[in-house]
């Protein structure tokens, strides 16, 4: 099945390369002007910042085309086919390693030197791990995102939690209790069809991803007893296994009083829970063997079709600027990949937001592999047939594994 995606991705490239061949370079119109992509909100907001860029950098022009998520890759697949890509990407951290193995990205390497806020160490080590391809740095984490325990403060303290479970023994005991208040009421909320929240509990197990081996490591016990954690909260009825209600409805109603989630959730709670003001706050996430989560977000990269790499490269250091990247925050809400900017008091001194600057300190990112979204979305489907259709967890992820490894030869 892997091989066939991959083949498929690749058909797609060549039958737009025929179809496109003889187009120009999608590059800004003029020597002036570079031309950049981003995606989804940050796509519309952008321009604002631009024009602060170009009153600094008068002799160079920003065109931002702002473009919705849902259509960035098939966009992005597009303008790797016709060689009319934009000269700055904005790319999804999982989508880089796929389009530096295309040969769509440019080395950015031999400008750290002129450049040193490119350098690995500006940025969180989970973040830093998504600059690379190959040995080549073929981005720059421009924001960052990870996950933290949303929970219920009100309802904790009545099962007898004054503080969030820190590690898996209380968020099992604490999922138990909140669960035991009555029919229909749950402990612990998982989103079963988020990919990357397996691998988290199996990062906070001592689980780490070796690319080097066919089967990324997945036969380790540490993965398999991180799974067997996961499905452990569906088969005892702590998490439910349909979607049911909205997560903030279920949050609100206190049907659902802990879940994971990124930074987006603190406004969305705040908007749409106003009466929940108080009674809920977020925690770094419980551990076993070690804290650890996901680390998420976006990288800026230079297309290799661009014939102004010097210009893209200015855009993307003024970008980079923790004065810039503070200034996008507020703009934006989107949390800085700078590790500098952390110190700034708009994000040391706001409880919520030095959580999740705890959290990224050890946030892990996930391997820099081809068909990383069909490794993750597999093991969804083998965690669905346990969850849902009661199969055996260890022949499962046998055959989980066997799909991974086949898919990697």
């Amino acid at each position: 099945m892997f091989t066939k995606v991959g083949l498929s991705i690749l058909a797609s490239v060549m039958v737009l390369s025929t179809m496109l061949a003889g187009c120009s370079n999608g590059s800004g119109d003029d020597e002036k002007t570079i031309s950049v992509w981003a995606m989804g909100e940050e796509g519309k907001k952008l321009n604002e910042i631009a024009k602060k860029f170009e009153d600094e950098h008068p002799e160079i022009k920003v065109d931002v085309q702002a473009i919705p998520w849902e259509n960035a890759h098939d966009k992005l697949l597009t303008a790797v086919a016709s060689q009319k890509g934009p000269d700055v990407v904005q790319l999804g951290t999982t989508w880089v390693s796929e389009f530096a193995d295309a040969g769509a990205l440019v080395d950015l390497s031999e400008h750290v030197k002129d450049h040193p806020e490119f350098a690995k160490e500006n940025y969180f080590e989970g973040a830093a791990k998504t600059m690379e391809y190959d040995g080549k740095i073929v981005g720059i984490p421009w924001y960052v995102e990870t996950r933290v325990l949303f929970y219920r403060k009100d309802l904790l303290e009545q099962v007898g939690y004054t503080n969030a479970p820190s590690t898996w023994v209380e968020l099992k005991d604490a999922s138990q209790k909140l669960a035991d208040r009555g029919d229909n009421y749950y402990g612990f909320d998982i989103d079963r069809n988020d990919q990357i929240m397996p691998f988290i509990f199996a990062w906070q197990n001592d689980f780490e991803f070796d690319e080097e081996k066919q089967n990324l490591n997945l036969d380790s016990p540490a993965f398999t007893e991180a799974i067997q954690y996961y499905t452990s909260f569906f088969e005892e009825g702590l998490s439910s296994t349909s979607e049911g209600i909205d997560i903030v409805q279920a949050f609100k109603d206190g049907v659902k009083p802990m879940f994971v989630s990124g930074p987006w959730m603190v406004n969305i709670l705040n908007e749409q829970a106003p009466d929940l003001k108080d009674k809920w706050s977020i925690a770094i996430l419980p551990k076993k063997e070690q804290v650890a989560s996901s680390i998420g977000g976006s990288n800026f990269s230079i297309f290799s079709s661009s014939e102004k790499v010097e210009k893209s490269i200015e855009f993307i250091s003024f970008m980079n600027e923790v004065d810039t990247q503070i200034e996008w925050f507020e703009m934006s809400n989107t949390l800085p990949s700078r590790v500098e900017a952390w110190e700034e008091p708009e994000l040391k001194d706001n409880e919520m937001l030095a959580t999740f600057g705890e959290q990224l300190k050890t946030a892990k990112s996930t391997p820099q592999i081809e068909n990383w979204e069909v490794v993750g979305q597999e093991l969804l489907n083998a965690i669905e047939q346990i969850t849902v259709g009661g199969a055996d967890v260890e022949k499962q992820l046998e055959k989980y594994r066997s799909e991974v490894k086949e898919a990697r030869e």
